[in-house]
């Protein structure tokens, strides 16, 4: 259900961050695990939870794409984020401070921004996970995703070679679709044999 601009589900509330979030974004994005995997430095200090908001959030999702809050209705508080760019990759991205984790908070608030997804006409999702981040894969699994393929590149933000899986979810069921995009970039690219 929304609300101006919220999504609400059974437990949460999903929202646009805001500067009074500065100390639960800093909290996100400085859990280990909950970065370990992602393109950015794990954050040390409050500063750079305000830059993140700032260069990540505000100037890349102020006029396109969708970025939310992840709060327990409880108490509006940010436990983590989820967010789809609004370009041609459309790619879902997510965190939850760990010990959030491996209750469903992650499954529901992603059924409910496909909702939304869908009743804005966003054809397709895409999401890439670290062929080490198992987690992250079977999450993109629990929602529909289907594999595509894997590339390797040298991961600047890290300075580490790592293999990425592909994944897709068709919002408008043209199961035909090609997304080629990282195929046509890298030309380290292959096809794995896994269960998708």
């Amino acid at each position: 259900m929304m609300k101006n601009d919220e999504i609400l589900t059974d437990r949460l509330i999903l929202r646009k961050f805001t500067p009074k979030d500065f100390n639960s974004l800093f909290s996100i994005l400085s859990d280990e695990k909950t970065n370990e995997f992602l393109p950015w430095p794990i954050a040390t200090k409050l500063d750079d939870a305000i830059a993140f908001y700032n260069d990540k959030i505000i100037k890349k999702y102020k006029t396109k794409g969708y970025y939310y809050a992840i709060c327990l209705k409880n108490d509006n508080i940010p436990i983590g984020y989820i967010k789809v760019n609004g370009d041609k990759t459309h790619e879902l991205g997510y965190g939850l401070r760990s010990e959030f984790r491996h209750n469903g908070l992650m499954r529901e608030s992603l059924s409910a921004l496909l909702n939304k997804l869908k009743e804005d006409g966003v054809k397709y999702i895409t999401a890439t996970h670290d062929v080490k981040n198992y987690r992250s894969g079977n999450v993109m699994k629990s929602i529909g995703m289907k594999y595509l393929y894997s590339y390797r590149i040298l991961w600047e933000p890290k300075n580490v070679f790592v293999s990425f899986r592909l994944y897709i979810l068709n919002l408008d069921s043209n199961d035909n679709r090609k997304f080629n995009i990282y195929w046509n970039s890298y030309s380290n690219h292959f096809i794995e044999d896994i269960i998708s």
